[in-house]
């Protein structure tokens, strides 16, 4: 009798997690937050146009008309990482968000990284630049899309060194995302015989750069590698000029420059500028075709940033991996494994993979900005310099160091 007993509570049990795994594959809810500074100087690389972007990815990827109801929520984190996790922890205790996506300015990433790692979600970060997300703080529950600082350094920096840019001056935004850039330029110039002769760090958000911009002039050096973004890069190309710095013989090296910067800038004093990136809206029909209907759906008609591209092709392969799954297991580890199993492929960057370190793989872009004279149209701001294949643009799995490759 007693063991009949016994029997019957271990079917009983074995049915109901049965059950609970049938019920848990059936799940077809999800639920989004888009991260982002939404009102400061990234709020035109990535802000509402990212949020956007992960709206219409859940639009073409059907899911609705199978069932699914997937909803999306945006968050500010106003470039405070303090900020940025109290929304994290909010969302994922009280909200019941699911996975992450956008979250630029490196030192918000990488506290999220550990919030959405303690929760178990998922996060697609294409906002933020930092390689640590690859290396040594990896996660198994992020993926990181579209760029990074390696990458930056190995196509921008190293092109600029081998064509004779062989002494820098960095001019620094003083947190994660300018030290990790400066960091790893700094690698690949030494690495091709080039010197670092000195830099300055500034503030992020600074309206006046004419101090640093000075002490960059003094140095003579060739080169002027900025390591900042958004505004503060804006803010100093312009500085810049009005300094006389490149008509002085010095070049900038814009190691991370965006769309909207471009336009901030404007082609008369941006011109000539190289620079690299992993999407741009006029590469070929398929880019123009959605930035088209992205331009359409922006209050200010912008065209898509990289890192808005990066948002809608990161939730657009998580929920092919969702689909693939029969429905939300709810367990970021879960579900990034899925997404690192299957290759990915879209509109926007063509095909790639997810390495097991959570580093997509794509191809990169080296571009020019084009002269005033060559423009033919309000958005056509860039010319193709060359192609960097994927497997040589970002950092090789045999030099990362993240732990998830030890196991």
């Amino acid at each position: 009798m007693k063991t009949k007993s016994i029997a019957s509570f271990l079917l009983t049990t074995a049915l109901t997690f049965a059950a609970a795994g049938v019920a848990s594959a059936q799940d077809k809810s999800v639920k989004i937050g888009a991260l982002s500074d939404q009102s400061g100087l990234y709020a035109d690389l990535g802000g509402p146009g990212s949020t956007l972007a992960a709206q219409m990815a859940v639009e073409d990827s059907g899911l609705a008309a199978k069932g699914w109801k997937i909803d999306i929520i945006s968050g500010d984190h106003q470039n405070k990482p303090d900020i940025g996790t109290a929304i994290a922890r909010q969302w994922f205790d009280v909200d019941k968000v699911d996975i992450i996506v956008d979250v630029p300015n490196s030192g918000v990433a990488l506290a999220v990284n550990n919030v959405v790692k303690e929760k178990n979600g998922v996060y697609i970060n294409s906002g933020a630049a930092t390689s640590d997300l690859t290396n040594a703080q990896c996660s198994p529950n992020t993926v990181h899309w579209t760029y990074d600082t390696y990458m930056l350094a190995h196509t921008t920096g190293q092109a600029l060194v081998k064509a004779g840019g062989d002494t820098w001056f960095f001019l620094t935004a003083d947190y994660a995302f300018g030290a990790a850039l400066e960091r790893d330029t700094t690698a690949v110039i030494t690495a091709n015989g080039g010197k670092v002769v000195g830099g300055v760090k500034h503030p992020l958000n600074t309206p006046d750069f004419s101090s640093f911009l000075l002490q960059a002039q003094a140095s003579k050096a060739k080169i002027i590698g900025l390591a900042n973004a958004g505004g503060d890069t804006t803010n100093t190309i312009k500085q810049a000029a009005e300094f006389g710095i490149v008509k002085g013989g010095q070049k900038l090296a814009a190691l991370l420059l965006f769309l909207t910067d471009v336009k901030a800038i404007g082609l008369e004093t941006a011109q000539g500028l190289n620079f690299t990136e992993t999407f741009y809206w006029d590469m070929n029909d398929q880019t123009r075709a959605f930035s088209k209907k992205f331009s359409e759906k922006m209050k200010n008609g912008a065209m898509p940033t990289m890192v808005q591209a990066g948002v809608y092709a990161g939730v657009r392969h998580y929920l092919k991996a969702l689909e693939a799954m029969g429905g939300n297991p709810h367990d970021g580890v879960k579900v990034v494994e899925k997404m690192k199993s299957m290759p990915t492929e879209d509109e926007l960057f063509g095909k790639g993979e997810i390495q097991p370190n959570g580093r997509t793989i794509h191809n990169a872009y080296l571009f020019e900005v084009k002269k005033p004279s060559e423009s033919k149209g309000p958005w056509d701001f860039y010319k193709l310099v060359g192609t960097v294949p994927g497997d040589q643009a970002f950092t090789p799995l045999s030099e990362s160091k993240c732990a998830l490759l030890k196991k």
